[in-house]
Parts: C-alpha cells; sequence; structure tokens
C-alpha cells in the first residue's frame, strides 16, 4: 500500500510557498496578510487558528488574530468583517467554524469580500467552482486534489465515491472531480444518510473519499481490491484519534490511502496558504 503522506507533501509545498513570500515581499514591499477570525472558545477551533498561525509565521505570512468572546453580538462581527474587507494589508479573511450560538455564519460569510474569501465558502466563488472558472476552492478538497496530483494517482475515467455532501467538503469535492482535467474527469457519486446502500456504491469505487465524520465507518468489506482511500474524517476516542476508515483493516485491500493524523489535514493548511499568496497576487497585481 503507497502511504499518502499529506503532513510531507504539506511540508513541501509550505516550503515552496515560503521561497515564493520572500520573493513577492521583495518586489512588493509587504508580505500577504491573513486575518482570521474566532469567536467563543471552542477547544478543535482554537487548535485549528494556533496551527493556522503558526503556518503563516512560517511562510512569511503576517498573520491577524481576532479573537472574539462568544457573547459577541451580529452587529459587532460584521462590522469586524466590514473592516477587514477595506484593510490594505488583508488580502485573506477567514471566519473560523463553527460559530456560537444565536451567530448567522451564513450572514457573515457573505459578507466577506469575494476576492479575500480564501475559505472558498462565498457563494460568487461557489458559482464560479461550479462553472469550472477560476477562484478560490474550499481548501479541503482541493487539498485533497493536490494531494492526488503530487501521488500522480489521476481519477480521470475512473469511478469515485464521495461519502457526504456537506458544503465544505463533499459538495465542492465532487465538482472538482468531475471537472475536466487530468487529475479530473471522474464518474462522481455523492452518498449520504439517504443513500439506499452505501456499502455497495463504495465497493464500486476505484478512488473513495470518506467525509461523513464516523470512526471507522469504512470497513474492509466497504471497499473494492486496490482501490485508492481519501480519509477525511477525524474524530477523538478512547483510543484516540481515528479518520472514517478502519485503517488497520484496510492497509492491506487499498492501493493507497492516506493515515489519519497526517494526511488531508496538514493539505487543508498548506491549501490556505496557497489561496492567500494567490488572492495577494491578485491584489497587489504580482
Amino acid at each position: 500500500m503507497l502511504l499518502l503522506d499529506g503532513k510531507r507533501t504539506a511540508q513541501e509545498i509550505r516550503a515552496e510557498i515560503r521561497a515564493e513570500v520572500a520573493a513577492l515581499i521583495a518586489a512588493a514591499g509587504r508580505p500577504p496578510g491573513l486575518a482570521v477570525i474566532l469567536v467563543g472558545q471552542d477547544p478543535a477551533s482554537q487548535v485549528y487558528v494556533r496551527n493556522k498561525e503558526r503556518a503563516c509565521l512560517e511562510a512569511g505570512i503576517a498573520s491577524f488574530a481576532h479573537r472574539l468572546p462568544a457573547t459577541t453580538p451580529q452587529a459587532d462581527l460584521e462590522g469586524l468583517i466590514s473592516d477587514l474587507n477595506a484593510d490594505p494589508a488583508v488580502d485573506g479573511v477567514l471566519l473560523q467554524l463553527p460559530l456560537p450560538a444565536g451567530l448567522n455564519d451564513r450572514r457573515c460569510l457573505e459578507l466577506i469580500s469575494p476576492d479575500k474569501d480564501v475559505d472558498g465558502f462565498h457563494p460568487l466563488n461557489v458559482g464560479r467552482l461550479t462553472l469550472g472558472l477560476p477562484g478560490f476552492r474550499p481548501c479541503t478538497p482541493a487539498g485533497i486534489m493536490t494531494l492526488l496530483e503530487r501521488y500522480g494517482l489521476s481519477p480521470a475515467g475512473k469511478r469515485a465515491v464521495v461519502l457526504g455532501r456537506s458544503n465544505i467538503v463533499g459538495r465542492p469535492l465532487a465538482l472538482m472531480l468531475a471537472q475536466r482535467g487530468e487529475y479530473a474527469d471522474a464518474t462522481v457519486t455523492i452518498c449520504h444518510s439517504r443513500t439506499p446502500d452505501v456499502a455497495a456504491e463504495c465497493r464500486r469505487a476505484d478512488f473513495l473519499f470518506a467525509a461523513v465524520g464516523r470512526p471507522g465507518f469504512v470497513t474492509r468489506d466497504m471497499v473494492k481490491p486496490g482501490a485508492v482511500v481519501v480519509d477525511v474524517g477525524i474524530s477523538r476516542t478512547d483510543q484516540g484519534l481515528a479518520g472514517d476508515c478502519d485503517f488497520k483493516a484496510l492497509k492491506d485491500v487499498v492501493s493507497a490511502m492516506t493515515p489519519v493524523p497526517g494526511g488531508v489535514g496538514p493539505m487543508t493548511i498548506a491549501q490556505l496558504l496557497l489561496n492567500t499568496v494567490q488572492a495577494y497576487r491578485a491584489r497587489v497585481r504580482a
């Protein structure tokens, strides 16, 4: 089995970004800037934000963290987003989800300028993805596509099954896989809670992408021998962190697979840095 090492691949990408950013700073006179908004004390979100701040520092990207209490009114949060949209030092704005109860995340995401929407969640960028036009891609699915390309694993002409239909991973990933391109052009099936026989659909997949948030959901009998499996899920269990796939049971069946942790997660952060540099280049015309 080929281990799809997202951690190592992300480190390679981040080294490339660091060199690119140094050249851009020399030419444009300022670093790319990423503003991250964290509302409340969600432990997982705090870890994610710290990791993003560390990645920015390492890459030479200016990081502007805005940590707000869970009691922050909707109007104040929207006001901060508007200020960041107008800030010339900020090229990307990221709103860490989920938001505390009572705050309207959709309204906030739509308020972020599409030109600074490095998470790729604004309806304009979602529409551009749907139409196959250039724009910001959601970081997790875009990172998955980059990982496949770096390992030379093309889904072109193959059957791909995506478990999960979230707006963050499942749906945009299915769109990317179905688009034209050397590392796309797949025949895609999306499975969800109303799919009659998920296991049967999985067994047809040459490329299987699991993003349901249920540890160990994909078992050995659900996977076609020789399939490529990308495990997007990560959950805390009594035995530690676990993905949506039973890694030990699958490793002797599949041809390639991502580990958890160390697979998709690091690629998500690497893609965020790539999106930030893309936004910076567009604004400074570099």
